[in-house]
């Protein structure tokens, strides 16, 4: 296996990504196919495999293109395929992927249900991973086997491989028990943001307060540019302009002391006024003047975090970062009696089901039975 003609092109593994992270010739594949649907023939015939990840990764479903899948999912999608690429070959004596002969040079196509089942069971319980730093978190795991099901059912709907490869797949869910715990109410956002306040922290601060504020994703927070802080004449205010997930645009309304936090937080890191700064240099930045990466962010502000020490951070499960925040406004604003289908729309949601899972437990919490017990029946003791 580990020396498999893969396509006839006697690829590495590793050589297969850079092939794949070429969209340039994404015109090609499609000229391929229009070739093979003129002449009646299967359209993915000639495809390779690393065609078919990169055709799967990079292709047009939506006539508008911010329907489309953002660069940050193809990203993500392209990390755990090639990985479970990679993997198959590297471990398949572990894995046990018993193949007699390989089909068409293909992969793919040699691979059987009982060998994605196999697989599955590997990565789960006995892959490097596990082995090095334990089990694989209930939605890390959800994630992956999602991710793969997509492509596999992809290459059986186009009639690229014949095997219903994705019916090896055990279903991954994530239980709302294993879930991170994000709750975070206001009286604790009040506790950060007192404390950062009397530290002299004006950073923090103003991050802890308007990613509270606005709901933002930690990615949105990170791409802002000073152009996106917007004034609108109609309501007399700010707005931020945001490209979220999906290329999707929101429009978020900005408190007069969010935009004071703006201002508070640019002040502190030496940076020009709002209106001399270039519309298209970023609205936050580190303190080289760069735009934050999410996952400097995200360390920068969760270590800052979890130096104030505060009581209410010692028994929580998971540690507060930018996240937080954003379920921090979902449980502010149920608890303000915000509609539920506002506050989806607010975050940008597409599922309400999406939004639920960030309230489920305050919901849990506020429809127990003891809430309705009167002091008639129980007497004094409630």
């Amino acid at each position: 296996m580990n020396n498999l003609k893969l396509n006839n092109k006697n690829l590495q593994v590793s050589e297969w990504k850079n092939e794949i992270q070429d969209s340039s010739s994404l015109h090609l594949l499609q000229e391929r196919l229009d070739l093979a649907e003129k002449n009646q023939e299967k359209q993915f015939a000639d495809f390779s495999d690393v065609e078919m990840i990169q055709w799967f990764l990079y292709r047009k479903e939506h006539l508008d293109r911010q329907h489309n899948k953002s660069m940050r999912t193809i990203k993500e999608y392209e990390r755990e395929l090639t990985q479970f690429v990679e993997q198959l070959v590297q471990y398949s004596q572990e894995i046990d992927i018993d193949m007699d002969y390989i089909i068409e040079g293909s992969l793919f196509k040699s691979l059987s249900p009982r060998h994605i089942r196999r697989y599955q069971e590997w990565l789960a319980e006995r892959s490097p991973y596990v082995q090095k730093k334990g089990t694989y978190s209930s939605a890390t795991l959800a994630r992956k086997t999602t991710i793969i099901k997509n492509f596999l059912e992809f290459m059986y709907e186009v009639e690229y491989v014949q095997e219903t490869l994705h019916k090896g797949l055990l279903t991954a869910t994530v239980r709302k028990d294993d879930r991170p715990n994000r709750d975070l109410g206001p009286q604790e956002v009040i506790q950060l943001l007192d404390y950062f306040r009397r530290i002299n922290h004006p950073v923090a601060f103003a991050m802890v307060h308007i990613l509270t504020t606005t709901g933002l994703r930690n990615e949105e927070f990170c791409k802002l540019k000073v152009g996106d802080l917007q004034y609108d004449s109609i309501s007399g205010g700010h707005y931020l302009n945001v490209l979220g997930k999906g290329n999707k645009r929101r429009q978020i309304p900005l408190r007069k002391k969010s935009v004071k936090s703006i201002h508070l937080f640019r002040n502190t890191r030496g940076l020009e006024d709002l209106s001399d700064a270039k519309k298209e240099s970023p609205l936050i930045t580190t303190n080289t003047g760069k735009a934050y990466s999410p996952s400097y962010l995200s360390q920068y502000l969760t270590k800052s975090i979890k130096e104030s020490n505060l009581p209410f951070l010692l028994n929580r499960s998971s540690p507060v970062g930018p996240h937080t925040f954003r379920h921090a406004f979902a449980i502010i604003s149920h608890i303000s009696k915000v509609d539920v289908y506002q506050i989806m729309r607010s975050l940008g949601h597409e599922k309400i089901e999406t939004t639920m899972i960030y309230l489920e437990k305050l919901f849990e919490k506020e429809r127990h039975a003891i809430h309705a017990w009167k002091p008639e029946v129980f007497g004094e003791y409630i």
